[in-house]
């Protein structure tokens, strides 16, 4: 009994230890490889000027992906705005991009703008593992 007690106390100590140095260990970092930008109206924005600047932003944006710098774009369900996949890894260039479409220009529509990348979690399964 004592002998399985301290077999059972030395396997704790060890799951305890390994658990702890994964905790500890930095995931890998994953590369941006496109912004995802989201825009909105603000509350109050006059909605008829938006529609007056609308056929504008159409064309521009319209353009900007005919130009490769979207690669997609959709209408949010539950409000109105945008969702955006920009061909670019530069948020700083992709906040100046949209700042120069009319509806950025009237500071009409704000963007949230998010770096993405590969599915990190998927390393776990290309990468063989390692000794337990």
């Amino acid at each position: 009994m004592k002998t399985f007690l301290l077999r059972l106390a030395s396997a704790s100590v060890v799951s305890v230890a390994v658990a702890g140095a994964m905790a500890q260990t930095p995931p890998s970092v994953t590369p941006t490889t496109a912004i995802l930008a989201i825009g909105t109206f603000p509350a109050g924005t006059d909605m008829q000027l938006v529609r007056r600047i609308l056929p504008g932003e159409v064309r521009e944006t319209a353009n900007l992906y005919l130009n490769g710098k979207i690669q997609q774009w959709y209408s949010l369900q539950d409000r109105p705005g945008v969702v955006l996949v920009l061909n670019t890894t530069d948020v700083e260039l992709a906040r100046a991009m949209l700042e120069q479409l009319p509806l950025g220009r009237s500071h009409l529509m704000t963007f949230q703008l998010l770096p993405v990348g590969p599915l990190n979690p998927l390393r776990e399964l290309v990468t063989p593992p390692g000794p337990r």
